[in-house]
């Protein structure tokens, strides 16, 4: 769901140093730490002209003479791969990727392959910093509007919401992950049990009741059920509700066509009726978030590219803060026409984060940041760690919500999320933290910290458990959690024929400490780049153990070293230095979580442009403090977020490419 950031070298870095360190073959995750990376545009125009004038200068040569030979449009193409078009339109979302792969086999040494003519190591930094400019060449464009199915979460919600029916009807759906824009299909199988969902609503309506069965049926219908009920008057009614918009004269004609059918096979007036409900309830309108009207604005604009209408504006705000479905104040607003206003739009935003409803941000998006979402289902050896019960890992589940949810709610800076001296505790989890004296009973509540190496998301067992194995911590993958989750770094898989410290010899590394065996490890130069960043921050997390306890010696004994140096001189002696050395870091934290939540709200990667508006919010929050209500509003106010293509662009080459 996030981008990976692009850097630039610290202009105020001493030149030596700066050559230096460019020189060198690092990964990606390293250069984050040595180089300053947010420098925002002040004039977009001159910083395109820049752009293109050091893509024809310097890139266009380099492609033609170390990538072209291999990748361009003609047989055979090398992996696939055609440099042709790219270099035709190279700010281009469909480049987007190719570029950043390019640009890290490079810098690798991957790319040219052995037996080619290699580039210099300055030529290769020129080709680094090239991806920091890409940005520069793109149109401003909102992006593609990913058309998607609700997830679990949401259309369980949205019956609830609609219908008053209890949410658990929809368990039997598969889990799914929204985020990419993928849930955009519905299969034979998946509308048979959507159906038979509807069958149950139905029936669970039927047993109310007969005042609420009335109530709802008023809701839906805008009166109760009577034989006098005309059916075109029901369906519009109807399909304004459960489609989130008012319908079209054709949307109505099909949830007739249902109402006849079922009086055509001798159904009473009120089961046809039922007839009609359940085709909405079944019917793409319902069960996908689709641009509102899109046909018709499509036919009466000749612009590419258009505001959201304040129906849709109303769901995909809804969605995104709640999972569910737009409440009667937010289609007020979009009847009224001003839910698109700035001043109305940053109030909603905030009326809906004050809601109970918006726990559903943290559910859908914070979980998945932090890693949490799969706790439940994480395995841990019962003979080592008995304590990782159900109670167990849904506090630890709670603590990180809970955490979550009070720095939205008080408007905090999203540093705190790597500083914070407090979070939320009940027994269970207290015992972890060497608590359980003070904090009694299954109520989670909020607990001030003493000890510097606790707090915030680093030394949270919760995420402590989830980055570990199931019988020992894991200080690798520790150190790609916070690169990637916290820092928006990406850190490369590791090469296939690498092996696992578990399949080191068992006599020759008995008697070594993890970190002994992760420094032996790290002796194959394949691995040295990435581990050279990636250890010392996994190790210096190493006093807590598998599920967040503090120790002081290792599973065999040894006393644990959690020292360490990151590129650039910084030190640290623990946990609490190296939490220090990462808050400093407010841009790179924050960010990234712009980033990530901005990518989730689209349901969509980001590219291209989105990384200009990334940089303008970033300009926006920095006089705030990178406070976290300030930034979701920014999310929401943002033009890819109130914007939509309705014209697609084609793939520059697109013909060329395909013959290839």
């Amino acid at each position: 769901m996030a981008a990976t950031v692009a850097t630039r070298p610290d202009p105020n870095a001493p030149a030596s140093l700066r050559q230096a360190l460019l020189s060198q073959r690092l990964c990606p995750c390293l250069i984050f730490f040595l180089f300053s990376p947010f420098a925002i545009a002040a004039d977009p125009e001159s910083q395109k002209a820049e752009a293109q004038q050091f893509f024809r200068a310097r890139v266009t040569p380099f492609v033609t003479t170390y990538c072209l030979p291999c990748h361009q449009n003609r047989r055979p193409t090398r992996g696939g791969v055609n440099f042709s078009p790219a270099l035709n339109a190279p700010g281009h979302a469909a480049f987007t990727e190719r570029w950043k792969r390019a640009e890290a086999r490079v810098k690798a040494h991957d790319m040219p392959p052995k037996g080619s003519p290699q580039p210099s190591d300055a030529d290769r930094a020129m080709f680094s910093e090239w991806l920091t400019k890409l940005k520069y060449l793109s149109d401003k464009d909102p992006g593609p509007f990913v058309i998607r199915r609700l997830t679990k979460t949401e259309y369980a919600n949205t019956l609830h919401d609609l219908l008053g029916v209890d949410p658990s009807l929809a368990d039997a759906l598969p889990n799914e992950v929204s985020g990419q824009g993928y849930l955009n299909s519905l299969s034979s199988l998946q509308l048979e049990q959507y159906l038979a969902i509807a069958d149950k609503a139905l029936l669970q309506i039927a047993k109310y009741p007969s005042a609420r069965r009335a109530a709802i049926e008023k809701r839906l219908f805008g009166k109760p059920l009577t034989r006098q009920t005309q059916p075109r008057e029901a369906a519009r009614s109807l399909a304004r509700k459960a489609y989130r918009r008012p319908p079209t004269e054709t949307e109505i004609d099909v949830l007739v066509a249902a109402y006849d059918l079922g009086t055509r096979n001798k159904l009473p007036h009120t089961q046809a009726l039922g007839l009609m409900l359940k085709a909405a309830l079944v019917s793409p309108q319902f069960l996908f978030i689709t641009p509102a009207g899109a046909a018709s604005e499509s036919a009466n604009s000749s612009a590419p590219i258009i505001p959201l209408d304040d129906y849709q504006l109303a769901s995909r705000l809804s969605y995104f803060l709640w999972a569910t479905m737009p409440d009667a104040a937010l289609m007020s607003l979009a009847d009224s026409g001003k839910l698109h206003e700035p001043a109305v739009l940053k109030a909603e935003v905030n009326r809906l984060l004050n809601d109970p409803r918006s726990r559903a941000l943290f559910d859908g998006f914070g979980a998945q940041w932090l890693g949490v979402n799969t706790l439940k289902q994480q395995v841990f050896d019962p003979k080592l760690f008995p304590q990782m019960t159900p109670p167990m890992r849904q506090a630890m589940y709670d603590e990180a919500r809970l955490f979550f949810q009070s720095i939205v709610r008080d408007n905090e800076s999203v540093i705190r999320f790597v500083d914070g001296n407090y979070t939320f505790l009940n027994e269970t989890l207290a015992a972890t933290y060497g608590l359980e004296k003070s904090v009694k009973g299954p109520q989670m509540r909020k607990v001030l910290l003493t000890d510097r190496n606790r707090g915030g998301v680093l030394a949270m067992p919760g995420i402590l458990a989830a980055t570990s194995f199931p019988n020992r911590t894991s200080p690798v993958k520790r150190g790609v959690w916070v690169l990637e989750q916290v820092l928006g770094e990406h850190v490369p898989a590791a090469p296939p024929d690498v092996p696992s410290l578990d399949k080191q010899d068992a006599s020759s590394v008995a008697n070594l400490t993890l970190r002994q065996r992760t420094e032996l490890h790290r002796t194959n130069p394949v691995c040295a780049n990435c581990h050279q960043i990636l250890d010392p921050i996994g190790f210096g997390l190493e006093k807590f153990d598998a599920i967040g306890r503090w120790r002081e010696r290792d599973s065999n004994g040894q006393p644990i070293d959690t020292t360490g140096e990151l590129p650039g001189g910084k030190r640290f002696a623990g946990p609490a230095d190296l939490k220090a050395i990462i808050a400093a870091r407010d841009t790179g934290v924050a960010r990234n979580l712009i980033e990530k939540l901005l990518g989730y709200a689209l349901g969509r990667k980001l590219e291209g442009y989105d990384e200009i508006v990334v940089d303008n919010l970033m300009a926006g929050l920095a006089a705030d403090g990178y406070r976290m209500r300030s930034l979701i509003t920014g999310v929401v106010t943002s033009y890819p977020f109130t914007h939509r293509r309705i014209e697609e662009i084609k793939r520059p080459n697109e013909k060329a490419e395909n013959n290839q």
